[in-house]
């Protein structure tokens, strides 16, 4: 009897010392925190709340978001790096975080190759170049006219040095073969400084600007796409306006920790691709001039790849390293 009772003692304490490793293979048995490197209320924050629900239910738990501004997303990824890679904690980063940022900054304290696990590509977004109405330009011609009348001093606003925003104008200024004056903006959104004419001009997402450009708030005077925007069909593409510039990336993903086990980054990744598969999040995205992108995270490594050699040449040949 002493015996049997001893041996079912040795089974029930070793069943119970396998319940934590049988559990680390059901994810998720807890809450996701989705980081955001952007303030609330900015594209990023609004694509990131948006996808939170359709993932939660695909997931079988909650989305939480947290948004962590700060430094070019210097701030959320340093916060990533500091979580286990079990896939509870995940980061929304756009193309300016991975594949700009390395090249842009001389003391980095990341890198994408080291340090995520490469998830999900999320979508994409297309940018429009505008203008303030105090500005009195209301086309492109315009626009290069006073660039090169007086060289340096037209100014445009960005979302911050090294930002998507900042870049693309760079691009186009570089294109066109004209120099601007660069003020970033950090602590509120440029949009607002322009609507208020501290600035003349700027390059935003077109789901950030298309809302006043249709309102008469603020003048669209050209967008980086392939095609016109449905909304303002008298609005040239930049390159039917006389500027053959590269199209800028406006891509999102979903990225974690490095090393991460399969189990998780799997099971995120179908959460994302069924998150993007349903039809209301189709036409939210499609009413931002958003694009879900579907992908494996190997096709997504590929897309930082490239467009990090891409950019990265450019930065370097236009001499934009930062400290």
């Amino acid at each position: 009897m002493t015996h049997r009772l001893r041996r079912r003692d040795l089974a029930l304490a070793g069943a119970a010392l396998a319940l934590p490793a049988r559990a680390q293979t059901a994810f998720p048995s807890q809450p996701v925190r989705m980081l955001v490197p952007l303030a609330a209320a900015t594209l990023t924050d609004i694509l990131a709340r948006l996808l939170a629900d359709p993932m939660a239910r695909a997931l079988g738990q909650p989305v939480v978001i947290e948004n962590r501004p700060g430094a070019n997303g210097v701030v959320s990824v340093t916060t990533l790096k500091q979580q286990r890679p079990d896939g509870y904690t995940v980061l929304l980063a756009g193309v300016s975080l991975v594949s700009f940022n390395p090249h842009l900054y001389r003391n980095l304290p990341y890198d994408p190759d080291r340090d995520f696990t490469w998830i999900a590509p999320v979508a994409n977004t297309a940018f429009m170049l505008v203008a303030s109405r105090q500005s009195g330009i209301t086309t492109v011609a315009q626009f290069l006219e006073r660039a090169k009348a007086s060289p340096g001093e037209l100014t445009y606003g960005s979302a911050g040095i090294g930002n998507s925003t900042h870049l693309a104008m760079e691009m186009v200024a570089d294109a066109a073969g004209i120099r601007l004056q660069h003020v970033p903006y950090s602590n509120r959104p440029a949009v607002t400084a322009l609507l208020n004419g501290e600035i003349e001009t700027m390059l935003a997402t077109v789901g950030t600007v298309i809302n006043q450009a249709r309102a008469g708030q603020l003048v669209p005077l050209a967008v980086l796409m392939d095609r016109r925007a449905k909304e303002l069909p008298n609005v040239p593409t930049l390159k039917e306006a006389g500027i053959d510039a590269p199209t800028m990336p406006g891509w999102y993903t979903l990225v974690g920790p490095a090393g991460m086990l399969d189990v998780p980054q799997e099971r995120l990744n179908d959460a994302m691709r069924t998150a993007l598969a349903e039809p209301a999040v189709r036409e939210r995205l499609a009413g931002m001039y958003m694009e879900p992108i579907d992908g494996t995270p190997a096709a997504m490594r590929r897309l930082y790849e490239q467009d990090s050699a891409v950019w990265g040449a450019f930065i370097k040949r236009r001499g934009l390293a930062l400290e």
